[in-house]
């Protein structure tokens, strides 16, 4: 398989990349900020399967420009078989603090980049191909929800519907869209919405996870937000 993961330099980005990468089958494209991160996530792969073909790209999704991907995509990989949207960021404010900048940076960071890579790799896609998008609990409708991630939630709540109506979109290419909406896992993020929680699930169980469901999940749901969650949190 063919796969791009967006922020794969830690956390869950950085497990389900290196759960792609103990089949050597498949060629794992990864992007992120940090390609210090990015030299460490391709050791630590090369490591567990020196087999492995594990594409490290520094990238900025907001700042940097899409189109000098297409042609690296073209080149490394030919076609896109999963996407995973999983880069983001996260604003702890209360709604009085919160600026007018602080949510268009997360609009920015959590809806348009991603808005922005399905746009580019898309003419990669042909039928069977998914789009795994990550949301999270906090913008899923009828969750608990928590003071001080009003724009960070909002940001996924869109998330969620972008994914909704692209799956009803594409429905005529065989190209399927789902989203994970996901609670607590032990991740730097986590730690910045909840300082001192501590969750049950581990950053590698969820990147295990959504490895396996952008595998399979396409076989049986489209278009679907899904709840992923132990606690939230």
């Amino acid at each position: 398989m063919n796969v791009i993961i967006t922020g794969a330099s830690s956390g869950i980005g950085f497990e389900t990349a290196l759960e792609f990468a103990l089949d050597s089958k498949n060629k794992i494209l990864c992007i992120a900020r940090s390609a210090d991160k990015l030299r460490k996530l391709h050791e630590i792969a090369t490591g567990i399967n020196p087999d492995c073909t594990l594409l490290p790209v520094a990238f900025d999704l907001v700042n940097d420009d899409y189109t000098a991907l297409v042609p690296f995509i073209k080149e490394r990989l030919g076609t896109v078989d999963i996407l995973i949207n999983n880069a983001g960021s996260l604003i702890n404010k209360p709604f009085v603090e919160t600026t007018e900048e602080d949510m268009a940076t997360m609009l920015e960071h959590n809806v348009m980049s991603h808005f922005k890579m399905i746009r580019y790799t898309l003419g990669f896609m042909g039928s069977g191909a998914h789009i795994v998008n990550i949301g999270s609990m906090g913008g899923f409708q009828g969750s608990v929800k928590f003071p001080g991630l009003v724009a960070y939630s909002a940001s996924k709540a869109a998330l969620h519907t972008l994914s909704e109506c692209l799956a009803f979109e594409l429905a005529n290419t065989g190209i399927k869209v789902n989203c994970l909406a996901l609670g607590s896992a032990q991740t730097e993020m986590l730690e910045a919405a909840f300082p001192g929680y501590e969750s049950p699930v581990m950053a590698f169980e969820m990147g295990k996870y959504v490895a396996d469901f952008a595998k399979t999940g396409h076989k049986f749901f489209n278009g679907k937000v899904l709840p992923v969650a132990v606690t939230t949190p």
